[in-house]
């Protein structure tokens, strides 16, 4: 990995011509007028085009598409950041902890899980917000039917420092020594599980720290093993693009797109965002498996094993088989992430487990534990 071969990436131009049903490139990203899509896919054949044009921005141009007017229903915005206040003043009341992926505890106030909190608090307001058109189109375009939505608010206040620049989930929550461990095929992949974007709850000029992007640099593909980097990071501090939101716009981008949110300076801007993070219907197993249920079926055989000599590496691969190895999905108002950027897995907690010889029962108490951290019941 050499910074100049990321220089090489991002150095090329975002070309006006490509996009024929933009309103214009302001500072390498593609900015559209929602109205003008709104009427280009009137037609299938019109759709196709669109669709079609928007992908080639996320994965061959710049990575990012901002889209003016998105939810040209202000009253719209108005009700849901309402009932997202709402939302924030309830959990603030409860006392709940506010861990964040990429800023201190408590600096920003965020809600996890925003979709289903809206939808419980306010259910009208969700269905006229989420009948949105223009989150369906680009969606569907980038990532076909059966999509899965989710939801965080985050919500800057006046002297928010900027985040670290970073790419985004999957592998960009992973640590670098994690990351290394997925074959390079998988690191092409994982952008096209996920599709970013945030909507404008306010106007948000660039001293309230709209994000942060450096266009293209979604392209470079050792990208998730580089971010990290010191000489990656300080020419993002020295290259990246910012643009000014109005209410109402949305930005959509490449998750592999190196980003970060801005430093809020502003005076009195409240900077109100709702993060949307579209996923694959392609992200989950065929079957349903009770993981909890089957690999306490198989501790004390594990045990057993673990005391004639076999060795962490067997143990480790039967673990991989039974238990669920990755963290997601869960609560993060009750799985924070407070000590990295991923919650303990299933099959961790387990091979914990075994490394200190707990018992079944302990075992069974901690999956249990495990099992309750990702119900939602309640959480508002």
């Amino acid at each position: 990995m050499r910074l100049a071969d990321l220089v090489e990436v991002v150095s090329e131009p975002t070309r006006a011509d490509d996009y024929p049903h933009a309103a214009g490139v302001e500072q390498g990203v593609v900015v559209y007028a929602s109205v003008t899509l709104r009427a280009a896919v009137a037609s299938p054949e019109g759709e196709d085009a669109v669709r079609a044009e928007l992908v080639h921005a996320l994965t061959d141009g710049p990575g990012i598409v901002v889209l003016k007017g998105a939810w040209d229903d202000h009253d719209v915005v108005d009700r849901a950041t309402a009932a997202f206040e709402e939302v924030i003043a309830q959990e603030k009341a409860a006392g709940g902890a506010a861990g964040d992926h990429f800023a201190k505890p408590g600096a920003n106030d965020r809600i996890w899980n925003a979709l289903e909190k809206l939808a419980v608090t306010d259910p009208a307001t969700f269905v006229d917000y989420y009948a949105n058109d223009v989150l369906a189109l680009v969606s569907t375009a980038w990532l076909g039917p059966a999509y899965q939505v989710t939801s965080q608010v985050n919500v800057v206040r006046p002297g928010g420092v900027a985040q670290d620049p970073h790419r985004d989930y999957h592998l960009g929550f992973l640590s670098d020594e994690v990351a290394a461990r997925y074959p390079a095929h998988v690191h092409l992949l994982s952008p096209v599980l996920t599709l970013q974007g945030a909507v404008a709850h306010v106007d948000m000029p660039v001293e309230s720290g709209p994000t942060l992007y450096l266009p293209h640099s979604q392209k470079y593909g050792p990208g998730y093993l580089a971010y990290r980097r010191d000489d990656v990071r300080d020419y993002f501090a020295d290259h990246h693009v910012q643009l000014p939101l109005e209410k109402g716009d949305a930005v959509f981008f490449n998750p592999a797109l190196l980003h970060g949110a801005g430093s809020n300076v502003s005076a009195d801007v409240q900077r109100v965002a709702n993060l949307l993070q579209v996923s694959s219907a392609f992200g989950r197993a065929m079957e349903a498996v009770d993981r909890a249920r089957a690999t306490t079926a198989v501790y004390p055989t594990l045990l057993e094993r673990r005391a004639a000599g076999w060795s962490d590496a067997a143990l480790r691969r039967v673990v991989a088989s039974v238990a669920e190895g990755y963290p997601f999905p869960t609560n993060l108002d009750l799985d924070q992430p407070v000590d990295g950027m991923t919650p303990l897995s299933q099959a961790e907690i387990v091979e914990q487990a075994l490394a200190a010889g707990r018992d079944v029962d302990q075992v069974g108490q901690a999956l249990g534990a495990y099992a309750a951290r990702r119900r939602t019941d309640g959480a508002v």
